[in-house]
């Protein structure tokens, strides 16, 4: 049998080219990086998680797959609602690899609700949350005054709602003083200035009601009116709220924390500024009123005073007094008779019950010659001579008089 020997070639060995883990991971990572520079992925959040740092950390999941995904403190400070787990959303975001533990994921830069706006939904949410606290309670509502004299007023002082504020109060009241506290009413720090002007009317302490409003515009527009910064405010203010924010059929968080909710500025001030015309006219049609019942009441009174002046009594009064002083002798004359009556009663009923004391008293019995004999010094009646002894000292009693004597035998 022929013996096969090896043949070996003449061409060079290829060189082998070895990874190390962190090599491989690293260039998966660029691979998916320049593959997945930034993409939509629409999926359901699971095990979310707010880190300490600020970070948000969860999973995107369908029926199918489950995708890791981390949103930095950077990208998650612009949002305007909170992510639950079971929340649908569109993510945006790079797909990358978390060399650490070689786990693809996805590194969201922005997150939107799906089937909802965001800023809907953190509408939604923040509502639910203040209600639950009871910022929305009918119980802490203060009553609105009936006639200010000083008005608050927090709104942009460029805006259309002041104009319309100011027209009313020329128009309806003039001698209201209306002081104004200049705000932004919508964009990025418009919402910590409304706030800060409720808290500064509240230190002033010479406004009596504050009056938050803006024009008409869309949710984006009116967001800082649901900011909870500006709904804590109004719940912590001493002086009243008035919100007319928008138009009216917009609602916004401050419109149910204010203590009254006006569905225009225009309408805001017609409620908080009276007519001086109307209220001129409603004290003259009381002052006619009270004339009048106070004239009737004087005429119903000197009606009463004639009547009396020409009644008998008035007319003749000596004989008012003779006719009582006549009624006062003849009650003391039956008074007189009961009591005899009442005395000789009781005098005889004395006399009998006098004579059974006496048929019943031991002294009676000895004036009929008897004695009774008391030993000495206790004075207990003797009965039975038993009981003495020679040297006893004795007692005697009789009808008048008493003995003293010692016993011999």
């Amino acid at each position: 049998m022929q013996k096969l020997t090896p043949r070996i070639s003449d061409k060079p060995a290829t060189k082998r080219h070895i990874y190390t883990v962190a090599e491989l991971t690293r260039e998966a990572r660029m691979l998916l990086e320049s593959a997945f520079p930034s993409a939509w992925v629409e999926g359901e959040i699971s095990n979310f998680i707010l880190h300490s740092s600020g970070h948000m950390y969860f999973s995107l999941k369908d029926e199918n797959a489950v995708l890791k995904c981390a949103m930095f403190r950077m990208a998650n400070q612009q949002l305007r609602f909170v992510p639950k787990d079971g929340m649908k959303v569109l993510c945006l975001g790079k797909v990358g690899i978390y060399e650490k533990k070689g786990e693809y994921q996805l590194y969201v830069q922005a997150m939107e609700p799906k089937g909802i706006g965001a800023l809907q939904l953190a509408f939604q949410q923040l509502k639910e949350r203040l209600e639950k606290e009871g910022l929305f309670d009918p119980a802490h509502k203060k009553p609105v005054p009936f006639l200010p004299n000083r008005i608050g007023i927090v709104t942009s002082p460029t805006g259309a709602a002041i104009r319309d504020v100011l027209n009313i109060s020329r128009r309806r009241f003039q001698n209201i003083e209306i002081i104004i506290n200049p705000v932004r009413v919508q964009g990025k720090d418009a919402a910590h200035e409304i706030a800060d002007a409720i808290k500064q009317f509240n230190k002033y302490n010479k406004i009596d009601v504050i009056v938050l409003t803006r024009g008409g515009g869309s949710m984006e527009d009116l967001w800082p009116f649901n900011e909870e910064i500006v709904a804590r405010a109004i719940f912590d203010s001493r002086l009243p709220v008035i919100s007319a924010v928008g138009h009216e059929v917009d609602f916004t968080i401050s419109d149910f924390v204010a203590d009254f909710r006006a569905p225009t500025p225009s309408a805001a001030a017609e409620l908080v500024i009276p007519e001086k015309e109307k209220l001129a006219s409603m004290i003259e049609t009381s002052y006619r009123r009270l004339t009048n019942n106070f004239l009737h009441k004087i005429n119903l009174l000197k009606e009463r005073f004639k009547q009396l002046k020409e009644s008998y009594i008035l007319r003749q009064p000596l004989n008012l007094v003779v006719q009582m002083r006549q009624r006062v002798d003849d009650l003391m004359h039956d008074l007189t008779i009961r009591t005899n009556h009442i005395v000789e009663l009781n005098k005889e009923e004395f006399n009998t019950l006098t004579g059974k004391l006496e048929a019943l008293s031991p002294l009676a019995v000895l004036s009929r010659g008897y004695s009774i004999t008391f030993k000495l010094p206790e004075g207990k009646a003797i009965k039975d001579a038993k009981v003495l002894k020679p040297g006893d000292k004795i007692e005697t009693r009789l009808n008048k008089g008493k003995i003293i004597s010692k016993v011999e035998n």
